[in-house]
């Protein structure tokens, strides 16, 4: 790295900046690889945790859904299909996704369990041990739970 160049410690989007310069010059050589391929996979693993927490932020509306009938709200449902529309916009843009619902719908349900727990105040026995419903049914457009 050039002694002029901006460290990527000090100042992180000037180093975004000069990273991007360099690249765009092809002045290859003085890129800081290192570190770009270090928030090149960064990205990835935002976009995971962006979308297990949508993921689990839906079921969670789901569970209240089924769970408390008598506090449905448009506000819920509201919820729910916006949380629908960034995950299929998050599934589209990086397809290599998709099966991650299912892959960690485990780990998805205790999150949004949780979630709904803090938020109703309903005690953890309230809920099934496993995820009441498919990836499929999470996803689904049309898909509420009656309850």
């Amino acid at each position: 790295m050039p002694r002029n160049a901006v460290a990527y410690d000090d100042d992180f989007f000037a180093w975004t900046e000069e990273q991007a310069r360099l690249l765009r010059a092809g002045e290859f050589s003085q890129v800081d690889i290192a570190n770009i391929a270090e928030e090149v996979e960064d990205m990835g693993r935002s976009i995971r945790r962006e979308l297990r927490n949508r993921l689990a932020v839906l079921t969670m509306h789901l569970l209240k859904w089924r769970f408390q009938p008598g506090y449905r709200s448009g506000s819920w449902s509201g919820t729910i299909s916006e949380q629908r529309q960034q995950i299929a916009d998050l599934l589209e843009e990086s397809p290599s996704f998709k099966p991650m619902p299912a892959g960690d719908l485990t780990k998805i349900y205790r999150l949004a369990i949780s979630k709904a727990m803090c938020d109703t105040g309903l005690p953890r026995t309230t809920f099934p041990a496993d995820c009441p419903f498919t990836p499929e049914q999470i996803l689904a457009e049309d898909f509420l739970p009656e309850g």
